[in-house]
């Protein structure tokens, strides 16, 4: 396994591909990413590496009017990628995220798929123990990133 954690600076999209790319070959059925950080910070463009790595059919956009999005793995054995966005949910105040990702039935699919949530902190690792967790974040005055993980594995 890589670094438990890391910090990387990412000037272009093209970096922060590269970075999902790089993370998400780690990645096995049964963890799940969580993806944090403000609107606009890269967490889609991110989960686009982690598909590339994954090599699942695509394209990968953000799924925040359907929840959550299957893609299908290209190989074999190899495991599918479900990206989830909790974002349209973060303004109701009456909705419980636990029980939204709950219907959402996503601990049956970590058998064979990595779970990529974006907006997702504080609930979605309570999915797996298998965990990553990367925080992006828009550098002031520049379209430059900083992207912060932390792996969480027993």
């Amino acid at each position: 396994m890589a670094d438990r954690s890391g910090t990387a600076e990412l000037l272009t999209p093209e970096d922060t591909i590269a970075l999902g790319d790089s993370l998400g070959r780690e990645l096995r059925a049964g963890d799940v990413v969580v993806l944090s950080g403000p609107l606009g910070a890269g967490k889609t463009v991110l989960a686009k590496g982690i598909a590339q790595a994954l090599d699942v059919e695509g394209p990968v956009v953000s799924p925040t009017f359907v929840l959550a999005r299957v893609h299908r793995a290209r190989r074999e054995g190899a495991p599918a990628m479900v990206h989830v966005d909790l974002y349209r949910l973060l303004d109701e105040s009456s909705v419980d995220l636990l029980a939204e990702l709950d219907s959402l039935d996503l601990d049956t699919d970590l058998d064979d798929a990595v779970v990529v949530v974006e907006w997702g902190e504080g609930v979605a690792e309570r999915l797996s123990d298998n965990h990553l967790d990367i925080r992006l974040e828009r550098c002031a005055d520049t379209d430059a990133r900083t992207a912060i993980w932390q792996w969480s594995r027993p």
